[in-house]
């Protein structure tokens, strides 16, 4: 298949993509926005607790481990020993603990919270960064309360020193920090935000996220939220997600979700589809195979490369065909980097079906465990995006009037 970068072709593969099977359509019309926006942010937070256990691990591993294929929440991989044993200590993965791709969404939630508006790369700087580092929060992963600053990786740190310590230009403070999933992970609010409007959503998360990342680091937080906002659509489905993704997502982060998204087109079940979706993927991923051991090549800066999470979890989608389960455990099933992959299969097939798609012994055990609310953060969002659709609404409306001013024949 070519792989052209125009956004014509990427509207062809969709197509391909959709003929390639029938299966059921989602409802016309589908849930409201504020049950689909509670499916996002519950989604994604499920989605993140049961990948968190068997992150970094292989298929073939995680079978080994757990006698199986995991089907749920599940206890860490060390079991007991999570404290100490490497390379996961100190961290409790595991038993229903969500990890920082929840933290830093929520922590997200509230920037738009005060903002009430878009946000920007100077909105990280501003709103973001103090959430990092001046206000204590739960972290299930330490099972103690501490500064989010604590609990969060290099890559996210990043931020707090090239922003706060460094006094950087917000807009290119990504530049020089490894390229990764770590903006993406947390952009699905973006999508809510900008609901039904996935250019929209495209444009502002790639602003906030260049202040975290570069490349295709920054691609990808901008291909997620645009994929949550075109599920929000109400006549969503998976294969228009994907179209939607195609047709905004540029070099190899494009190609990568078109080569994985063909291969996806042909299964109905996760099992048989996680070595094609590996083997898909391989060519644009700089880990390589080895996950625990990156090559020299690894996370930097590229036109041709992409992070592996979001075409997987696009593949996934599809895969699953709506399907919170189905979706959710071949993400988590999958291995490597699953607890970000399942955060963003799980956001987006939230979007699609809403809340009541997520099954509630998994969101409600990981509300228990995580000492989490899940359900405040989406009130809190859906109330957001309204507010900022009312103002977009009078800005367009201001703009237009301006226009036809300056365009009235004399």
């Amino acid at each position: 298949m070519s792989r052209s970068t125009s956004q014509d072709t990427g509207q062809d593969t969709g197509q391909r993509v959709s003929r390639s099977r029938s299966r059921p359509q989602l409802s016309t019309g589908g849930p409201p926005l504020a049950e689909r926006t509670a499916g996002v942010l519950v989604g994604a937070a499920v989605g993140d607790a049961l990948g968190g256990p068997v992150e970094g691990w292989t298929p073939e591993a995680i079978v080994e481990r757990h006698g199986g294929r995991v089907r749920g929440i599940v206890e860490p991989f060390h079991k007991d020993d999570w404290r100490t044993a490497r390379p996961i200590a100190p961290y409790h993965k595991g038993d229903g603990h969500v990890t920082d791709d929840t933290l830093m969404t929520h922590a997200l939630v509230r920037v738009y919270e005060r903002v009430r508006d878009h946000l920007d790369a100077y909105a990280v700087a501003e709103h973001l960064v103090p959430e990092l580092i001046t206000t204590p929060r739960w972290i299930p992963e330490l099972e103690a309360e501490a500064l989010p600053l604590q609990r969060i990786f290099l890559a996210e740190k990043w931020i707090v020193a090239r922003l706060h310590y460094g006094h950087v230009d917000p807009r290119e403070a990504g530049v020089g920090n490894i390229v990764n999933c770590g903006a993406a992970m947390y952009m699905a609010p973006v999508g809510v935000v900008n609901a039904a409007h996935p250019e929209a959503a495209y444009a502002e998360a790639l602003d906030v996220a260049g202040a975290h990342q570069s490349s295709y680091g920054r691609e990808a937080a901008g291909v997620f939220a645009a994929s949550v906002a075109a599920a929000l659509r109400p006549e969503a489905t998976p294969e228009s997600v994907v179209e939607t993704a195609l047709g905004l997502a540029k070099d190899g982060t494009r190609a990568a979700i078109e080569a994985v998204c063909e291969v996806a087109a042909d299964y109905r079940e996760f099992e048989p589809a996680l070595a094609p979706l590996r083997a898909a993927v391989a060519p644009f991923d700089t880990v390589g195979p080895d996950y625990r051991k990156p090559s020299l090549g690894a996370r930097r800066p590229s036109r041709l490369h992409a992070i592996e999470e979001l075409p997987v979890a696009l593949g996934m989608v599809l895969v699953g065909g709506g399907d919170f389960r189905q979706t959710v455990l071949g993400s988590v099933n999958y291995g490597r980097d699953c607890d970000s992959i399942a955060t963003m299969s799980g956001a987006i097939v939230g979007a699609l079906r809403g809340e009541r798609a997520v099954p509630e012994e998994w969101s409600a055990e990981v509300s228990r465990a995580s000492r989490l609310d899940l359900h405040g953060p989406s009130v809190a969002l859906t109330e957001v995006a309204r507010e900022v659709f009312a103002r977009d609404v009078a800005r367009r409306r201001a703009h237009e009037a301006a226009f036809a001013t300056l365009t009235e024949a004399p």
